[in-house]
């Protein structure tokens, strides 16, 4: 295969909200390039970019998936991306190799809250948009009237300058074409063809609209450009090599985002796309240097002296080699494969890199670029390609390697917490012995996963996006790794204070032939403010308990503490002073003052007015305005409290406090409630006390502590 240099490469993430046709778009311009004999399917598992098992048998997107296409002498690179509001973080995450976006729009639904999501990450990564409205051969796509008010909505979303370069040719037939408005040429197609079009005549009812459009993209373009400007109103019009260079340059600079029409599914407009990606979308070469730092030890080893905030990496073949890890994927057949940024030098197969990040050697044997699962060795890539290598013993997602002296590291983008948890049981000891490797071989693929056990309940929990997520997290370990499990909801880690003050004596005494048990402890307690945890303050005057003796009362105190009072729950935020008691010479120990200890506690939990604490969880919830009153009524309904709504162009967001007893299965709901174009994240706030009605239930079903045997 052909070694393409950066300024021939074209790296794109197609991005947009769920349905949209990412998958289909990118089958369909691959079929186009030549690159597939017969256009892949989504429907059925045919689609080059789905091909993991479990998004086929779901018909959903969850990870990143990597492919490209040669065409008229350059070089396409797309990176598909997950449009289910859980999985945004993917599409977040495949900004980093990529110069430049495709945001694509339903024809027929419009502007979803996904599509704004990950134009807002688009904006903030500075990354240039080109706006595809794709399956304008649905019935429903809206005609002109329709695409009318679709553009007018584009421009009070996004501005002005989302602005059209093709209008769609579209009668009773269907769509077949698009008019050109930099060339004013018009390209009709067959549908359900190949994806090459024709050029032809442009039909008589859209010559004047066509003529008011170029001239308003001409204006538009010279806007900002002194020269430009002054050729605009001297000619009444742009020199056609001028206006395409000057329209390359407005989008790779942002000042223009640019929006084109297709149809993945029937394949019409692909190849006048994948002409559009070539003349007009930045290459490689062309992005700005990357941000840099110092990976941490080798910042340790300078004394952490260096000013390492502006320090940066250009795109060029002749600086230090250096690749960045911006995925890994688990192959059942090569194993671990890591796709990499190239963001410097030249990376040629069999180059031995360091992992910077690790300390350790790397050999890239194979080095290869994506096909979606199929690999396809290269002799060398470039600076500003991105490829794939097997089998790299300790490299992970994340990791930056390069040549030895001239270390860097690449920061991926920051991930989301995982918005939901689910306690997972193995079915079986021989299941039992599978889990931990098996999922530490997923989380490895996605990064999102978290594996844990809870110290308080002893569950083993399992975190992630939202149920689906984890769903087919357990349906992976069981179709690859043969681990069944069950998923349950967590036990919610409640805990319990108290409110009130106490007084107790705790006296332990115990005779067994030979030398008995004495242990003597008079205690105080009070409540301390929330979060403050235990205090124990040592109060004995003149010797009444040895000091060797009074650690053993305060661990008997926290060992009570950790069994819980009313319902097994580890009591928090108290303070106990010892003040007296007593002891023997010949029968007290360590065990006997610990014992006493315990003792003193539960009598002083018996006046101190205790009470439940539940954890509140701190929620976000970002939904279309339509569902705002919905969503409010409901969080009422689970105990919350709101402290605040926000609005972002049609997206509202409604900041709350909720116990998490009732978020468990709040993912599943609020899909049901919003049809899914609502997504949530939430995280640990603060402990507040249970209410009374809800207490009373928790601890009937509870299992009160055992007591301690006291004399």
């Amino acid at each position: 295969m052909k070694s393409y240099q950066g300024s021939e490469i074209r790296n794109v993430a197609v991005v947009g909200h769920a349905q949209s046709g990412k998958t289909s778009l990118i089958a369909a311009l691959l079929h186009a390039a030549r690159m597939t004999p017969a256009q892949g399917r989504v429907a059925d598992g045919t689609a080059v970019t789905a091909y993991d098992e479990e998004e086929v048998a779901r018909g959903l997107t969850m990870q990143n998936a990597v492919a490209f296409a040669e065409w008229q002498g350059a070089k396409i690179n797309f990176v598909d991306t997950p449009g289910f509001h859980m999985f945004t973080h993917e599409a977040r995450a495949a900004l980093l190799p990529v110069e430049s976006a495709i945001v694509l729009v339903n024809a027929q639904n419009g502007v979803e809250p996904v599509t704004e999501r990950v134009w807002r990450n688009a904006e903030e990564a500075e990354i240039p948009r080109i706006v595809v409205i794709n399956q304008m051969d649905h019935p429903k796509a809206g005609g002109t009237e329709g695409l009318s008010a679709l553009i007018e909505d584009l421009h009070e979303r996004w501005g002005r300058t989302c602005t059209p370069v093709q209008l769609p040719i579209a009668d009773a037939n269907g769509f077949h074409g698009v008019v050109d408005l930099v060339t004013m040429t018009s390209y009709f197609y067959s549908p359900g063809g190949d994806g090459r079009g024709k050029t032809g005549e442009m039909p008589a009812n859209l010559a004047a609209q066509a003529k008011a459009a170029h001239e308003a993209l001409v204006e538009l373009v010279a806007e900002g450009k002194d020269e430009l400007m002054e050729e605009f109103f001297e000619k009444g019009t742009i020199p056609e090599d001028h206006l395409i260079a000057a329209l390359h340059e407005a989008i790779r600079e942002d000042r223009i985002f640019p929006v084109l029409f297709t149809s993945g599914g029937m394949n019409v407009a692909t190849d006048h796309l994948l002409d559009f990606l070539n003349t007009y979308a930045p290459s490689a070469s062309e992005r700005v240097p990357f941000p840099v730092r110092l990976p941490a030890a080798s910042a340790a080893a300078n004394g952490d002296g260096a000013d390492t905030a502006s320090m940066t990496r250009k795109v060029d073949d002749n600086e230090p080699a250096a690749v960045v890890v911006f995925k890994t994927m688990s192959d059942p057949f090569a194993g671990r494969i890591s796709f990499f940024k190239v963001v410097s030098g030249i990376i040629r197969n069999d180059a031995a890199l360091e992992n910077y990040t690790r300390r350790s050697s790397e050999k890239f044997s194979h080095l290869s670029i994506m096909q979606g699962r199929k690999a396809i060795e290269v002799a060398e890539l470039h600076a500003g390609d991105i490829g794939a290598v097997a089998k790299l013993r300790d490299t992970l997602t994340g990791d930056t390697l390069g040549v030895k002296g001239s270390e860097i590291q690449v920061d991926l983008a920051a991930l989301p917490e995982p918005a939901m948890t689910y306690a997972i049981e193995p079915k079986s000891r021989a299941d039992e012995d599978k889990l931990a490797p098996a999922i530490h071989k997923l989380m490895e693929e996605d990064l999102l996963i978290r594996f844990f056990r809870d110290p308080q309940t002893n569950e083993f929990l399992i975190a992630g996006a939202g149920q689906p997520h984890i769903e087919a997290i357990v349906s992976r370990l069981k179709k690859r790794y043969h681990a069944e499990v069950t998923l349950k909801a967590p036990k919610v880690p409640y805990r319990e204070t108290i409110r009130g003050k106490a007084d107790a004596q705790g006296r332990h005494k115990k005779q067994t032939g030979g030398h008995g048990q004495f242990g003597d402890c008079k205690i105080r307690m009070e409540p301390l403010p929330r979060g403050s945890g235990f205090e124990f303050v040592n109060d004995i005057f003149g010797g009444a308990i040895p000091k060797g003796f009074i650690p053993a009362v305060e661990k008997g105190i926290q060992e009570s503490a950790a069994r819980g009072f009313l319902a097994g729950y580890p009591v928090v935020d108290f303070k106990v002073e010892l003040y007296d008691g007593s002891y023997h010479e010949v029968d007290s120990n360590e065990l006997s003052f610990k014992m006493a200890g315990r003792i003193a506690f539960r009598k002083c939990m018996e006046q101190a007015k205790p009470v439940l604490l539940e954890p509140i969880m701190k929620v976000e919830i970002e939904s279309p305005d339509d569902f705002a009153g919905t969503l409010m009524g409901d969080l009422n309904g689970r105990r919350g409290r709101v402290q605040g709504m926000e609005t972002r162009g049609r997206t509202t967001i409604i900041n709350a406090e909720v116990p998490m007893a009732e978020m468990l299965t709040y993912g599943t709901q609020l899909t049901s409630m919003t049809q899914g174009k609502a997504s949530y994240h939430m995280e640990m706030d603060h402990y507040d006390v249970v209410p009374q009605l809800v207490a009373d239930k928790i601890l009937a079903n509870a299992k009160r502590p055992v007591e301690e045997e006291e004399e």
